[in-house]
């Protein structure tokens, strides 16, 4: 049974996706509502109101993934969700034509003037004189990041027949052509831009980005649009501008503090300020509920998510193939940490074989999710698995091989410690499943599943029929049952299944019989 809060105001049809899904119940509260018991939620969801600090997820010890209805994620401390193993999603095509349009309406009014024309007409007045505008044809717009939004926004300022020129450090020769417009450096975009846009995400390198000395840089008369978020622009250098006539107008639909209250730039007549209505559209605000809410069922049933902020996305088809391999990985490094009762100072994986054309580096992050499952009293996942091991002064090693050792995929791991080291082979056999073939250098096949029992002992006449008759005396039944080892008489192992966990007194019995150098009990 999962848990959600819905924190914030969400369109409820768009939470469709999670009402369908079975299991799953669903709090629409705010986070800090004392009904609220916040160690029992799985799931949050949130728009820009709640703020998700660490505190609050110091509360929500069971939380695995929040879900941001909107393209920032600006109120949600990141770096402490990863840190803690709790995915982070947004929805960043819900209201991509929402904002691009609302863009657009705010320069196109301010150039018009057309809010203060409409205030002049209520006051009865006819000013026709008072409000002359400016065209936006034949224009320059600079956009300052070409995501989404700032595509979008191209597209409709090209078709107006204006110029476009772009910085955005990650916009190639090939798509800046095909979209049809002009990469410069953003020295370039200030010093030839008539009027000036922001569509980055706020960031530390991107706050104060415009500020005195990029505004210094600008023609006179340029004007300025922020409908992205609040504290890309220096608002304070930006009235400074607009005071002294440097700068013609600015239409901003976003500010660094909201409400923002007695502003300096709201005195301005030249400014104009809708309350950050860039994806107050119904459209949006049904698109923005319905991606998130199909993004947080698809982690909770288990599958890959698309929009993750701090989980790589992997496609479906991608998944498709990866997922006997992930599941493997994570059950491997599971036996591991079960069989390794020692400290431990670094992870070798190799990968060989067919395994090498995976997503390795998500393998690598599930097998280390695995080993620490049941090692520490911490949830790990694929988010925070490589920060976990860093933490614990744990080295990660990755390396591939051309030796499958007789298999057409392998995957191999160490785990070393002071004066030991132990390994863990598995391959996956198509219309067979996952296997482990090799065991602290014993080759043996097993699956790795259910409730195991790894015993090592001497390879002497009756070992095994002394195990079997204490396990029938005390009705313990046994699955499967493999063996290994690495010449007659010497050391050797067995591996055994069974339908239930094995119970203290069991162990207690086995350890104590003659030739039997050491059991673990493993639950996968």
């Amino acid at each position: 049974m999962y848990t959600v809060l819905v924190s914030d105001a969400i369109n409820a049809e768009g939470l469709k996706p999670l009402l369908d899904m079975p299991n799953l119940a669903i709090i629409q509260k705010k986070s800090d509502d004392p009904s609220v018991r916040l160690e029992s939620i799985d799931a949050l969801l949130v728009r820009s109101a709640t703020k998700v600090t660490e505190q609050l997820l110091d509360q929500m010890p069971k939380l695995k993934i929040i879900g941001r209805a909107g393209v920032g994620v600006d109120n949600i401390d990141v770096p402490a969700a990863t840190k803690k193993g709790i995915v982070v999603v947004n929805a960043p095509d819900g209201n991509t034509i929402s904002t691009a349009e609302h863009t657009f309406a705010m320069m196109a009014s301010l150039m018009r003037r057309i809010p203060q024309a409409y205030v002049s007409v209520k006051n009865t007045e006819w000013k026709r004189s008072t409000f002359v505008g400016t065209e936006l044809h034949g224009k320059t717009l600079g956009i300052v990041g070409l995501g989404r939004i700032g595509a979008e926004l191209a597209k409709r300022a090209k078709a107006f027949g204006m110029t476009i020129t772009v910085f955005d450090p990650f916009l190639t020769k090939e798509r800046a052509a095909k979209i049809g417009v002009e990469s410069a450096s953003l020295e370039q975009l200030l010093q030839s831009s008539d009027i000036i846009t922001v569509h980055t995400p706020l960031t530390p390198e991107t706050k104060g980005l415009i500020n005195s000395k990029s505004l210094s840089l600008t023609k006179k008369g340029v004007y300025f649009l922020n409908c992205a978020r609040g504290g890309i622009i220096d608002e304070h250098a930006l009235a400074d501008y607009i005071g002294s006539g440097h700068v013609a107008g600015a239409a901003l639909d976003v500010f660094e503090l909201e409400p923002p209250g007695e502003h300096p730039l709201l005195k301005f007549d030249q400014v104009i300020a809708t309350p950050h209505l860039g994806a107050s559209t119904k459209e949006a605000q049904l698109n923005v509920a319905t991606q998130v809410a199909k993004e947080v069922r698809l982690f909770l049933e288990d599958m890959p998510v698309s929009n993750s902020i701090n989980l790589p996305a992997i496609s479906k088809d991608l998944y498709a193939k990866l997922q006997p391999f992930h599941q493997l990985a994570k059950q491997m490094g599971a036996i591991l940490s079960q069989c390794v009762k020692t400290g431990i100072h670094e992870l070798s994986i190799t990968y060989s074989g067919s395994a090498t054309d995976l997503e390795t580096p998500y393998l690598t992050k599930a097998l280390i999710s695995g080993f620490f499952k049941n090692r520490i009293d911490a949830y790990v996942n694929e988010v925070n698995a490589l920060l976990t091991a860093k933490e614990r002064g744990i080295t990660i090693g990755e390396k591939i091989s051309v030796d499958a050792f007789g298999y057409s995929n392998c995957i191999t791991v160490t785990a070393k410690g002071e004066d030991s080291a132990f390994t863990v082979r598995g391959t996956y056999i198509d219309h067979y499943g996952p296997r482990i073939v090799f065991l602290n250098g014993f080759n043996i096949d097993f699956l790795p599943d259910g409730n195991l029992l790894y015993i090592q002992h001497m390879d002497r006449p009756g070992v095994i029929g002394r195990v079997g008759k204490i396990l029938g005396d005390l009705s313990v039944n046994i699955a499967t049952m493999q063996v290994g080892r690495k010449e007659a008489g010497g050391e050797a192992i067995m591996v055994l299944s069974f339908d239930n966990p094995i119970e203290e007194q069991t162990l207690s019995a086995l350890s104590k019989l003659e030739d039997i150098v050491s059991i673990n009990s493993i639950l996968l």
